[in-house]
């Protein structure tokens, strides 16, 4: 609990059974979490088992797919603010309290590893991955800077945390089932005209296993062609009808 909000955490899980243990554990003793939910997305190994063990709730998702996966923890979450991370050991605990500290300010606070200085030696973060997600994000902030003028350096960092009733809004508008889905949640957000905060977060190398996305140059050229794909769609949506608009409005947080 943190200032009267239950706080939950959401990990989804592919075969992950070398890291999942530790990174439940971690985010469990942090004394805001008041859960932990794993979702089991067709793991073929312990994960499911570990994570139990660990302290976790761990939920299923049979659709294949990392987006797909986010939107069943987050709707099976209990929490008023929702927390995403990965199961991979690349994100800490540590950094919570600057998400729980700016969320009263935003409707959606992101992450970013794009600052040198907080990518850990052996982190998954080459120099073309970092400033291809400088770019994407970039993309994403232009065509977006009317009228919200967001400041975005990371699309596809998985650690952020946004209000339940941030995702409630934009949950219906939600459909990608990979990784584009990083992307689409910033979209929705912007395109419900709500707030946006990046913060920066330290970086780590994964405990074990691989990357399912950015294993390789190929990959990362996959999951940037979908993610941009998915950032132009939404551009080019339709706008909300007012009377949504004007739902969504109420519940920006009021500056000062």
């Amino acid at each position: 609990m943190h200032q009267g909000h239950r706080i939950s955490v959401i990990v989804p899980a592919y075969n992950e059974e070398a890291t999942i243990s530790a990174v439940v554990q971690d985010f469990r003793q942090h004394p805001s979490v008041d859960e932990v939910v794993v979702v089991d997305n067709n793991c073929k190994d312990l994960t499911a088992e570990r994570a139990l063990a660990a302290g976790a709730r761990v939920v299923v998702e049979h659709s294949p797919g990392y987006g797909c996966a986010l939107r069943c923890g987050i709707d099976s979450a209990t929490g008023d603010w929702l927390v995403l991370v990965e199961a991979d050991g690349s994100f800490r605990a540590h950094d919570l309290d600057k998400f729980l500290c700016y969320l009263p300010d935003a409707n959606l606070v992101m992450g970013t590893r794009t600052t040198r200085q907080m990518v850990q030696q052996g982190a998954n973060m080459p120099f073309h991955l970092r400033w291809g997600n400088v770019a994407a994000a970039k993309i994403l902030q232009f065509l977006w800077y009317v009228p919200h003028e967001p400041r975005l350096t990371d699309v596809g960092c998985t650690y952020r945390a946004l209000t339940k009733e941030c995702w409630n809004a934009i949950r219906a508008d939600l459909i990608e089932a990979g990784p584009a889905f990083s992307p689409e949640l910033m979209c929705e957000t912007l395109r419900h005209g709500l707030r946006i905060i990046e913060i920066p977060v330290h970086y780590f190398n994964r405990a074990g296993g691989a990357s399912k996305h950015s294993k390789n140059f190929a990959a990362i050229a996959r999951t940037a062609v979908k993610m941009l794909r998915a950032i132009f769609r939404k551009r080019m949506q339709a706008s909300l009808p007012p009377d949504r608009l004007a739902q969504s409005a109420r519940m920006v947080p009021k500056k000062g």
